[in-house]
């Protein structure tokens, strides 16, 4: 028993993972960030088989017959369906394993940080379901100041906003620990939403989630910017005819769709600032805030925040791995990190 146990350890390696609303990452120990998918799994919903997984089930979102569902199992970073999750974890690991030998792995998970016991709980029996042999729970924005080089373990204020796809994370941690956190449901897909909503009601025009997400990215701005003159071009259905019909719109429209989510993130940056001691609101006077996840990348946001509050405001170097690389750094030095789980 005790050669098998051998051969198994020699081959155990330990993963960390960014199980995350819009995309799901996965990290190895030694080697780095080795899976970046779209966490989207596409049924068939007669027989409930898994038909695809990651980019190939992005591509079904909106598009698919009545016998097949594309589903994203995770709403606003926690798990909303748990089988579809446990699918696409299975998965995505064993894609990954696919080339390596592994064996009972251990696990480093990043969870929002308003995260119930509940919601806690199915992540854990999600990944022991998979097969993981020890899971640690850790909050988001902890991961993300890991993962950005912030010096968390010094006794002074670091203040992470991480704008993923579900949820934005506003948390000042000092000392290794959440000194002040705060979730908020708002964050990438409701400005997708947004823009969804915006054409609808401005222009009659129906789009998808994904063709919503191209127009965020190519265009969208909290600030108002130089090239604004400039148009996008979009095709969706005409609400009144039922037909397609292309528009163009100005990305100063597009900045005017997505303001109301972006008012509400700025919102929970000044509700972090209020609750604040004084030492620790001098210590971001000298340090700044770090800016991570996928929002990170909307033009202007980090100036917007700067000029509403007066703090610098820094953009990590990699916003959409920032999450990814802490819980994997946190994966490598567990004895220096042991602080950090939250179970």
């Amino acid at each position: 028993m005790g050669f098998f146990r051998n051969i198994f350890g020699m081959f155990s390696t330990h993963l960390a993972m960014d199980l995350g609303t819009a995309n799901t990452l996965i990290y190895m120990k030694g080697e780095g960030i080795v899976l970046n998918q779209p966490s989207v799994v596409a049924i068939d919903n007669n027989t409930g088989k898994v038909i695809a997984v990651g980019k190939e089930a992005k591509e079904y979102i909106g598009r698919t017959p009545p016998n097949i569902s594309a589903i994203r199992p995770l709403k606003d970073g926690v798990i909303a369906d748990f089988d579809v999750a446990k699918a696409m974890i299975k998965y995505f690991l064993k894609v990954v394993s696919n080339e390596r030998k592994i064996s009972k792995p251990r696990m480093v998970v990043g969870v929002p940080s308003g995260i119930t016991q509940v919601e806690k709980k199915a992540v854990i029996d999600a990944c022991f379901q998979v097969g993981i042999r020890d899971v640690y729970l850790m909050e988001e924005p902890m991961a993300a100041s890991i993962g950005a080089g912030m010096p968390i373990e010094l006794p002074r204020g670091n203040m992470i906003i991480d704008i993923g796809g579900g949820t934005t994370e506003v948390a000042i941690i000092s000392l290794s620990a959440v000194a002040y956190s705060e979730s908020l449901r708002v964050a990438g897909d409701e400005l997708d939403e947004a823009i969804v909503r915006y054409l609808q009601k401005k222009h009659q025009l129906a789009i998808g989630v994904i063709a919503a997400e191209k127009i965020k990215i190519e265009g969208a701005s909290a600030y108002p910017i130089d090239s604004l003159s400039d148009f996008i071009n979009v095709v969706g259905k005409d609400l009144l005819t039922s037909i397609p019909r292309s528009i163009k719109i100005s990305k100063e429209e597009v900045r005017e769709a997505v303001e109301e989510p972006i008012s509400a993130i700025l919102d929970s940056v000044r509700r972090a600032l209020e609750k604040l001691p004084a030492e620790f609101v001098s210590d971001l006077n000298e340090t700044g805030m770090v800016l991570t996840g996928g929002g990170a990348l909307l033009k202007g946001l980090d100036q917007r925040i700067e000029n509403e509050t007066g703090i610098n405001v820094i953009v990590a170097d990699d916003p959409l791995v920032s999450v990814t690389m802490g819980c994997g750094k946190a994966l490598e030095e567990m004895p220096k990190y042991k602080k950090v789980f939250i179970n």
